[in-house]
């Protein structure tokens, strides 16, 4: 008999497991409950504040900020993980002792974000040893100087169908430039659209709970360097569709002339599964459907450069390209 599966058992004793099993993962839920933290749960890692005593103002805010996004980043991970240990349980008997055993109640991930956290508290003393106001919502001029977009000005993309026809023209205006985002006024053929679009300054859209276009969240990370593995979700514009599962590869980077402008160009390979229709993914009578495509975005900016999905599912296929860029008051 082969050990850890059911179809190798007589019919009574299979019976009879299938009617401990739910018993059985409901305990082993409450028993691991506390086993993985989430990241609310993860204490800070005290850390001396007098390691920036010799730090101004502006550096201090700045290090705020990079450390805010980098805790957000490992926070994500964290609940991701505790919850991966919750649907591993539910897999069934043939997995079940496997996944169980290779389960540890906490990652890495929980150790950085406590010490992020750490860092984060320190760095609030030491402002507040120095009297430094409250950072500004307004991106600091020397961030503003060196993006390769400037406030007013306006983006336009071509969207084109399977065939390769232009379909619309789609304006994207950099209206706000806030301490870690950009936020834009977006207009299809010209007619604008009531909700904005925002990103994070590695490219990540922000607005919830969905945007007026394809969105990628929780995907991209700064200073994207070659090889690198990413994965997060895509989000369709249509709020009754689910989202899709993405994965990617960084497999090229280098400045490059986009439009007329320079840019520090990381394009992306993707792949993935998104709903196949309307059901969701996490429904087992739900089929998805693959996906794949390529990304590029500035490195320095998260600025959309091109995106090309393939699906069966349309409302995740799409192809933009940036042909333009107007100035403002152009």
């Amino acid at each position: 008999m082969k050990s850890g599966t059911l179809s190798s058992l007589p019919i009574p004793a299979r019976t009879a497991v299938a009617s401990l099993r739910a018993p059985l993962v409901a305990a082993l839920l409450v028993l691991l409950a506390g086993c993985a933290s989430r990241s609310i749960e993860v204490a800070p890692k005290p850390t001396d504040p007098a390691a920036y005593a010799g730090w101004d103002c502006d550096r201090l805010h700045d290090e705020m900020d990079t450390v805010q996004r980098q805790a957000a980043e490992v926070a994500y991970a964290v609940d991701e993980r505790a919850g991966n240990n919750v649907v591993a349980l539910g897999i069934g008997v043939t997995v079940f002792w496997p996944a169980l055993l290779a389960m540890r109640p906490d990652g890495p991930e929980s150790d950085e974000l406590a010490e992020l956290k750490g860092r984060y508290e320190a760095l609030q003393v030491a402002a507040a040893r120095r009297s430094c106001d409250p950072p500004s919502e307004s991106m600091p001029s020397h961030r503003a100087a060196v993006l390769p977009v400037a406030l007013g000005e306006r983006l336009v993309y071509e969207t084109r169908d399977g065939s390769g026809r232009v379909q619309h023209r789609l304006g994207l205006q950099v209206v706000a430039l806030r301490r870690d985002q950009i936020e834009y006024r977006v207009d299809i053929d010209g007619k604008a659209q009531e909700v904005a679009w925002r990103q994070d300054l590695a490219g990540n859209v922000l607005l919830e709970p969905r945007p007026p276009l394809l969105a990628w969240r929780r995907l991209l990370k700064p200073d994207l360097v070659l090889g690198q593995v990413l994965s997060g979700e895509l989000a369709a514009a249509d709020e009754t569709q689910p989202s899709g599962r993405l994965r990617g590869q960084v497999v090229a980077t280098g400045s490059q002339r986009v439009a007329g402008r320079r840019f520090d160009v990381a394009v992306i390979e993707l792949f993935g599964e998104v709903p196949s229709s309307r059901g969701g993914l996490d429904d087992p009578n739900q089929a998805s459907a693959r996906l794949d495509g390529v990304l590029a975005v500035d490195r320095g900016s998260g600025v959309l450069l091109r995106l090309e999905l393939r699906s069966s599912n349309t409302d995740f296929a799409v192809r933009w390209r940036l042909v333009q860029v107007e100035r403002a008051g152009s």
